[in-house]
């Protein structure tokens, strides 16, 4: 089965917890802390594997978690980092975030990988908060989480060629007579469901070829899985467009799938266009050629007549795709680059009322409050001072909170006390 979509949800491991240890020896009887910190948590990769061809096997697994750090130990023992996790996926996977739809990556080279949820960091252990003043502190830090995100993956056939045309063209026929593909072929309009890779060689060179199946009217909006199947012309670099000779009107066929083209990606309806007439062996469809191709030259086209049935004029049509892909730069311009933008500068907290008291949000204060010790005093007259350092403090006595209310930060829920 041929899939080329996917959606999975991603995690990076968390942070192991720092740890509160004193070192405890012999002879030693102020030996001073010695927790160490814990390790970092697992990150989550995306990653080309060239012999994969299709998205198949990651519908079977749709949550991927990275290994979470090891917590710190005595003697100032540093924790171990969490199991990264690499996904692997065929190239020519566009890799998006599922919420906002931005582009993550596009990756089309053997064993190019990008970060999709990064491993929270590790706790710092007590042995990081001794000063002169505190040489004995009991406080640390527990792990930080681990991002967490959907993603969606795309595929786009990497190929040199796309054969496209509307159904019952013979783009099928046509892809198992220039290459051992053997797609599924019979007579009757979207035989072809799934889009077909075959290569071809000729003279010591080859090709790579991708059969996508009959666009109809509206592909461009999605009719007829237009969507899906468009999106894998957009990495050809030539386009043979097969016209179905037995058609009333190959010429509104052929206006018809450009105007789709062009809807769908101005880029792809600049592609060079290989233009060919197939069915040719037909009497009827002999006997209107010389109409046809005086009609596409008109439209500066330079159109040839085949016969994907008999394989009449096959051989020149493939002598001219070698031919116009020499012709063309070897380099592909990137479809598309991710663009790596700051966040905007908003307030780093908001404070809100929640039912019968008030949520504070923000992303460093909710980490910081899953990184706290509640059990330690010392810990938590930590947190004390990082609300008043934030401002957060004053914040919810401007917006009313009185001795007794609950205030809630992240999964924590706290009881306001002067």
């Amino acid at each position: 089965m041929f899939i080329d979509e996917a959606k999975l949800y991603v995690k990076g491991g968390d942070g192991g917890n720092g740890a509160v240890a004193f070192r405890r020896e012999k002879y030693v009887p102020f030996g001073g802390p010695a927790g160490g910190d814990g390790g970092r948590g697992g990150h989550v990769y995306v990653v080309v594997n060239p012999r994969m061809n299709t998205l198949a096997a990651l519908p079977r697994k749709r949550h991927f978690r990275a290994g979470n750090g090891g917590h710190g130990g005595n003697f100032n023992r540093t924790g171990k980092n969490g199991r990264d996790i690499y996904i692997e996926v065929p190239p020519g996977t566009v890799v998006r975030d599922a919420e906002t739809g931005e582009l993550l990556a596009d990756l089309v080279e053997p064993g190019q990988k990008v970060l999709v949820a990064r491993g929270g960091r590790g706790g710092r252990g007590n042995a990081r908060f001794a000063t002169s003043t505190n040489q004995a502190p009991r406080i640390a830090e527990k792990g930080e989480p681990g991002q967490e995100r959907w993603i969606k993956l795309e595929l786009k056939l990497i190929a040199d060629v796309g054969i496209v045309g509307v159904p019952n063209a013979g783009k099928s026929t046509l892809l198992s007579v220039i290459s051992a593909a053997r797609p599924k072929i019979a007579d009757y309009p979207f035989t072809t469901l799934e889009p077909n890779l075959g290569v071809v060689i000729w003279n010591n060179r080859d090709m790579v070829v991708a059969d996508i199946p009959g666009l109809i009217a509206g592909a461009h909006k999605g009719a007829g899985l237009g969507h899906d199947f468009l999106r894998h012309i957009q990495r050809c670099r030539v386009l043979i467009h097969l016209l179905n000779g037995f058609s009333p009107d190959p010429l509104a066929d052929f206006e018809q799938i450009n105007l789709e083209l062009e809807l769908f990606d101005e880029r792809l309806a600049a592609k060079p266009q290989l233009v060919a007439l197939n069915k040719i062996d037909l009497p009827e469809v002999r006997e209107r050629w010389p109409d046809i191709r005086r009609a596409l030259e008109e439209r500066g086209q330079e159109p040839m007549a085949i016969s994907a049935a008999t394989h009449e004029g096959v051989d020149e049509l493939i002598r001219r795709a070698f031919e116009m892909l020499a012709s063309l730069p070897p380099e592909r311009e990137p479809l598309e680059v991710p663009v790596y933008r700051p966040k905007e500068q908003t307030s780093p907290f908001e404070i809100v009322r929640e039912g019968d008291g008030f949520r504070v949000r923000g992303e460093r204060i909710e980490r910081l409050a899953a990184m706290t010790y509640w059990e330690y005093d010392e810990a938590v007259a930590r947190f004390q001072r990082i609300l008043e350092a934030t401002g957060i403090y004053q914040a919810l006595l401007d917006a009313g909170v009185k001795p007794g209310d609950t205030v809630y930060i992240g999964d924590r829920e706290l009881v306001w006390e002067e």
